[in-house]
């Protein structure tokens, strides 16, 4: 069964509606009046509409800020949400969008209890970890890919795919292409190159540890970015080639680029609230 095992949304200041001031403190004057300029104890002015206007405009506000918040839980809910043994980190609605999750790989099955599976056990063991995070601002993205628990001393291809993870190999796709090429499958260098995609492939260490990073001049387009999927073998670049780097061995689902929609549907949400 799948669990949500954190999810935050941060706002803007300028979206969080203002509270009239003193609305929230204790009443003014309890015990004391002033009349000209003197003050005159034990009387206790009677309250006015205009007092009351303000503490029902902050019950308001207050109540309005409680149910975007708990909106905004739910609207990033899908981008957020975790199988056992993953974690999400950090997944916040602002210009930016950051993102951190992590899980250990698990053989395929029809519960589908992961989002890390393993089709080739030697190569990516069951148990052994991975850790994606995007970090991406207006026109920028960087993507960065952490496993332990590898192969020692071995190379691995790796690139982040238009598909989710699934029982079979092929479920996750395609490459994702800031351009996409007209022709299926994409082997043309002038498309199947580390600009244009997302190549992360990696070299493990003595201990099967190992790090890269990708960083690109675009962001993805919302949704057509899902997995992380490593290869056998490095990737090649040669005209006819390019791209490919032999089996797919592992998938791992990840939630690129989610806030876009999330921040739309929360900014629609304050346009009716306010």
């Amino acid at each position: 069964m799948q669990r949500l095992r954190e999810s935050s949304v941060a706002l803007k200041s300028s979206e969080v509606p203002e509270v009239p001031e003193g609305a929230a403190g204790p009443a003014a004057g309890r015990g004391r009046a002033v009349h000209g300029g003197r003050a005159v104890s034990g009387v206790t002015p009677a309250p006015t509409p205009a007092r009351a206007r303000p503490r029902t405009a902050a019950r308001t506000a207050g109540a309005s800020v409680a149910a975007l918040a708990t909106a905004g839980t739910l609207l990033l809910a899908p981008a957020a949400v975790a199988a056992d043994g993953d974690k999400v980190t950090k997944n916040t609605v602002n210009q930016d969008y950051s993102v951190t999750i992590a899980a250990q790989f698990t053989r395929p099955n029809g519960a589908m209890l992961s989002r890390a599976l393993t089709y080739d056990p030697k190569l990516v063991p069951v148990n052994s970890h991975v850790t994606v995070s995007e970090r991406a601002n207006s026109d920028r993205t960087r993507v960065g890919l952490r496993v332990d628990g590898l192969v020692a001393n071995r190379t691995y291809g790796a690139h982040v795919h238009t598909g989710t993870c699934g029982v079979r190999p092929e479920s996750s796709g395609p490459h994702y292409q800031h351009r996409k090429d007209p022709r299926t499958p994409s082997v043309d260098p002038a498309y199947a190159n580390p600009k244009n995609e997302v190549w992360l492939d990696f070299t493990t260490d003595g201990k099967g540890e190992a790090n890269s990073v990708s960083r690109n001049a675009w962001r993805f387009r919302s949704g057509e970015a899902r997995s992380v999927v490593i290869h056998e073998h490095r990737t090649a670049t040669k005209a006819g080639v390019a791209g490919t780097a032999g089996r797919v061995v592992a998938c791992y689902s990840v939630p690129f680029n989610q806030s876009k929609e999330a921040a739309k549907a929360v900014s629609g949400l304050l346009g009716k609230l306010f």
